[in-house]
């Protein structure tokens, strides 16, 4: 059965048109639980084109979560429910291409709408004045500055359960776990063991290698490190299942750790690495030195892409979670491998942790390493390893 999600959205301009920006957010509908939250301050606009960009940020929050949920908008715009859901005519002509991407996020049979009272949509009314106030001060609103669920008491964060959960489970007498298991009165979560291929020829370089380019083999030494960290999974005892990206590297050190614990391999598309684009094979310093503007605005945002029609993080991050909760419904209860690449592993510790995207910045993860997530039925994930190479020494 298909999931669904709430999306509630909203959009406002202080001037129509004058600074502008919009919040969004991705509810369940049997919790009220906040899912996903979006806002941005998008400059100078009106309401209605930062209502319909609100709208947008919302769907394409929900596909991420799961491109195959049924979508129910509720807004307090009524001209943005009215035209989206084909009772009026788009004329004006800021607003066709938007509506037009909208219809694009979700098939039109997927996604209903319904008008309700702008008290009825305080959350995204929140996100939205949040991102006008931090374009007010020349910043962008970040996930970690709001307080929307929190001052409309329509949903509890995740991070505010995880809180309290934490703080329970201190107090609680401790059931020791096995492996990467959970303690019993947690439930058995789904579990991620993150590793990190072997490296290759472009490794030990610091080389841009991503999806984009060539599809380097494992080297002598990144054959070895697959083989060490087998002996350490199988020494564990508690995997239960292989996935590996596509690309050879990380085929590779599934195939060494998948032999040594008697298990298949299956291969997940949405781990593969980022498209550097015209990066691929170069290091650091010769990006900087041929395409210095396009470095700096890659490091300085997550929605820029690589020269050459590579892929942003954000994009990545997008396929990424969809990947992770396909596999979180197959392997609930279970513990699986992932043998995948840099940006895929340190994305999944980020939205596990409810971090900021600047934090990919901010993680080291050696060639060969392990890591590992958690993830439970209510929604919450954890941490429980990063970068660990002490099976390497």
């Amino acid at each position: 059965m298909a999931r669904r999600f709430i999306v509630e959205a909203d959009g406002g301009s202080r001037g129509n048109p004058g600074p502008a920006g919009y919040g969004a957010v991705v509810l369940d509908p049997a919790t009220g639980e906040a899912l996903a939250e979006a806002a941005e301050f998008i400059g100078t606009a009106t309401n209605n084109v930062a209502e319909y960009k609100g709208l947008l940020a919302g769907l394409r929050a929900a596909h991420a979560l799961d491109p195959q949920a049924r979508i129910h908008v509720r807004m307090d715009s009524k001209l943005v429910v009215e035209q989206m859901s084909g009772r009026w005519k788009i004329k004006h002509p800021d607003m066709r291409p938007l509506a037009a991407e909208a219809k694009t996020v979700f098939p039109a049979t997927q996604v209903t709408y319904e008008w309700i009272p702008r008290e009825q949509n305080k959350h995204a009314d929140r996100l939205a004045n949040e991102a006008m106030d931090a374009g007010r001060i020349g910043k962008q609103w970040e996930p970690r500055d709001s307080r929307a669920a929190l001052a409309t008491g329509s949903a509890r964060s995740t991070a505010a359960r995880a809180a309290d959960e934490a703080a329970e489970a201190a107090a609680a007498p401790r059931t020791p776990a096995a492996g990467w298991g959970a303690a019993a009165d947690l439930g058995t979560p789904a579990t991620f063991v993150l590793l990190r291929h072997g490296e290759t020829a472009l490794t030990p370089e610091k080389r841009f290698s991503g999806s984009g380019g060539g599809d380097p083999e494992l080297s002598a030494a990144g054959r070895r490190q697959a083989t060490a960290a087998a002996a350490a999974l199988a020494a564990r005892g508690t995997v239960q299942a292989v996935v590996s990206s596509p690309l050879r590297r990380c085929r590779e050190t599934a195939d060494t750790v998948a032999a040594r614990l008697g298990l298949e391999v299956r291969i997940e598309d949405g781990l593969r690495e980022t498209d550097f684009g015209a990066w691929e094979g170069l290091t650091f310093a010769e990006v900087r030195e041929r395409h210095p503007e396009d470095l700096t605005a890659w490091l300085g945002s997550t929605k820029a892409a690589p020269t050459g029609g590579g892929e942003s993080f954000a994009t990545v991050a997008r396929r990424v979670a969809v990947a992770r909760d396909k596999l979180i419904a197959r392997y609930t209860g279970k513990t699986v491998l992932l043998v995948t690449h840099v940006t895929p592993i340190k994305t999944l510790v980020r939205l596990a942790l409810g971090a900021p995207p600047e934090s990919l910045y901010r993680m080291e993860l050696s060639a060969a390493s392990l890591s590992a997530v958690a993830y439970y039925a209510d929604g919450n994930a954890s941490l429980r390893l990063l970068n660990d190479t002490s099976h390497l020494r």
